[in-house]
């Protein structure tokens, strides 16, 4: 039996990559960057403030660690509000203690439900990049390109009402992206995003609806990956953190600087049996003399001053 010769068919199948929003670049061919105060690795924290609705609307997917049993799923619920009601403020302690300041990857709802956190955070000095509305505003190409502009805005317009500024920043949930994602972030006003993880250093994409910068959020380095999908100790993760850093810090001697994220979720890295852990190494990144801890946007001001 033979196929379809529609199978076949990729309206965006084209030569050289599948889509025009930038070109190829190796990373050990462009020309050097340099961070502030001739720093080498710029440490980003990322913590990722989500809320997840009790009913999955799995519309066009299902957000990783949303509810999983039958209605109602305190189980699951509870465990995911763990980190907004103590995961979040120990992840915040360990950077506050080494003067860091971090971004918080925040849905809209967060504002809505939990002002005392935006609260909590603009006193800490932190940045909050968008996240969607909350665990329900999943985008993938199955999503109507005005649902999906809708749901841009209400997750700005709610971040904005409760900090007083704007967010430059986008992380889609799952990092999951339709065909028009970039041009939208665009379009409503984003410099960045955090979607694509290709690359160890911020890139330019140009859209139809003008320029946006995407910094790459690391996946594999990330707790939910390395702690609950790995299944690995948190004494491994701050082994793999510190063999990252040390890898990125050599090449950067030699290539110019790097980036080391770090995305964390407060309901996984926040528990008492793996904080103390964490506490350490954020003391060890910071001992070192090439490491800089920044925000999205210190990375993405400082890397476009430079270009």
């Amino acid at each position: 039996m033979s196929l379809d010769p529609t199978y076949l068919e990729y309206p965006h199948r084209r030569k050289g990559m599948d889509h025009a929003l930038y070109p190829y670049s190796n990373l050990f061919q462009r020309p050097q960057v340099a961070w502030p105060d001739e720093k080498r690795v710029a440490i980003w924290p990322v913590i990722s403030l989500e809320w997840f609705p009790m009913v999955p609307s799995d519309t066009p997917f299902r957000a990783p660690g949303h509810m999983q049993t039958a209605y109602p799923d305190y189980r699951h619920y509870t465990a995911r509000e763990y980190g907004t009601r103590i995961g979040l403020f120990r992840l915040l302690d360990a950077f506050e203690a080494v003067g860091a300041r971090i971004s918080v990857a925040c849905n809209g709802a967060i504002a809505t439900r939990y002002p005392a956190i935006v609260e909590a955070l603009a006193k800490g000095g932190h940045e909050i990049i968008a996240h969607s509305t909350d665990m329900n505003g999943t985008i993938a190409s199955g999503l109507a390109e005005d649902d999906e502009r809708a749901l841009i805005a209400a997750s700005l317009d709610a971040l904005e009402a409760a900090s007083g500024t704007r967010p430059r920043g986008w992380l889609s949930i799952a990092r999951s992206q339709s065909f028009n994602t970039p041009r939208l972030l665009a379009e409503a006003g984003l410099t960045y995003m955090c979607d694509w993880v290709n690359d160890e250093l911020p890139y330019r994409m140009a859209t139809d609806a003008g320029g946006i910068v995407n910094i790459p959020l690391n996946h594999e380095l990330s707790d939910r990956q390395i702690i609950n999908v790995q299944q690995q100790s948190v004494d491994s993760y701050a082994t793999q953190i510190r063999d990252a850093y040390d890898w990125l810090a050599g090449e950067a001697a030699a290539h110019g600087a790097r980036m080391l994220p770090l995305h964390l979720t407060p309901y996984i890295m926040g528990l008492p049996y793996r904080i103390d852990a964490f506490e350490g190494l954020v003391r060890w990144l910071t001992e070192q003399p090439g490491a800089w801890f920044a925000t999205g946007g210190d990375i993405l001001d400082s890397w476009s001053a430079g270009q």
